[in-house]
């Protein structure tokens, strides 16, 4: 289902369209599924493809334009994965940037890659929570390069 973008969605600024996001999101995830550290987690826990990937779509299409596509809970999602940790999300975060910056131009780019680091951020913090692990004295910061991809 598609809807038009909020008038005030911050990817109408970047140029972000509906088919960029379907782009991005289908080649992002390519690279999951071939990602020997994700790519098995992914792959235990998504039963259909086809689906997720649809669900994804309009997750960013809610994100970047603000179409409230999206009706999911990502938080409840990720904590039912006891396996993931930071290192993850290090990695979703790396894989993420990369596919971004080749697929969008670089305003859009850059505004999938600030709403993507936040999302991590917030799950990583939720999940951590959840399962009662102390913050530490520094929380993660995944608003930063990491050292490049092998």
């Amino acid at each position: 289902m598609s809807r038009d973008p909020h008038p005030k969605a911050p990817g109408l600024p970047a140029s972000v369209t509906e088919p960029m996001i379907h782009d991005l999101v289908h080649a992002f995830y390519a690279d999951v599924r071939r990602d020997p550290l994700i790519g098995p987690v992914f792959a235990s826990h998504i039963e259909s493809w086809d689906e997720h990937l649809e669900k994804l779509v309009a997750f960013w299409s809610s994100v970047t334009l603000m179409t409230g596509r999206y009706k999911g809970r990502p938080m409840a999602a990720h904590i039912a994965m006891p396996e993931i940790s930071r290192p993850h999300f290090e990695r979703w975060l790396a894989l993420f940037r990369a596919r971004a910056r080749a697929i969008c131009p670089p305003q859009a780019a850059a505004l999938f890659i600030e709403r993507a680091e936040r999302i991590a951020e917030s799950l990583h913090l939720g999940i951590s929570l959840h399962r009662g692990e102390p913050p530490g004295v520094t929380p993660p910061n995944f608003r930063s390069e990491p050292e490049p991809i092998g």
